[in-house]
């Protein structure tokens, strides 16, 4: 078994993506030992609780310094999430991916950002399910080598 590896993934309020991103990875990686996965928001309020339509019942959190640091590999959803992370934790960025860019596929409207569900009914979700359902065997993989 190889070095434990822990998997951050970010997104605004850790209420939609990210903590969908968790859970499924978490999934993907059932019953490995080397991996721990987490989920923060940029702009997340401390405690705030996931989406009823992400239907996680996951560990909130802010990002932070000690977060980071724990962090081997960090995914964010967004290319204005990855700016912050740039800005606010430089000393982090060599860690730092874009989910999507891992599954394969862009979109004309949102490019290599997975767009936020909030308030866009299930369909919304389904469509951030599937980007991340792409992504993930590659983020797998790709932890694997590294």
């Amino acid at each position: 078994m190889s070095d434990p590896k822990h998997v951050l993934f970010i997104c605004t309020g850790n209420t939609c993506r990210s903590p969908m991103a968790e859970g499924l990875f978490r999934l993907a990686t059932a019953g490995r030992g080397d991996f721990t996965v987490s989920s923060a928001g940029i702009a997340a309020a401390k405690g705030a609780p996931a989406s009823t339509a992400t239907q996680n019942l996951l560990k909130k959190r802010a990002v932070s310094e000690d977060l980071l640091k724990a962090a081997t590999h960090v995914f964010v959803m967004t290319q204005g999430h990855l700016a912050a992370l740039e800005t606010r934790f430089p000393e982090h960025a060599d860690k730092y991916f874009l989910a999507r860019e891992f599954a394969g596929m862009t979109d004309k409207r949102s490019g290599t950002d997975i767009p936020d569900p909030i308030g866009m009914g299930p369909h919304a979700y389904e469509e951030v399910a599937q980007i991340l359902d792409a992504a993930i065997p590659s983020i797998i993989a790709y932890i694997d080598q590294t």
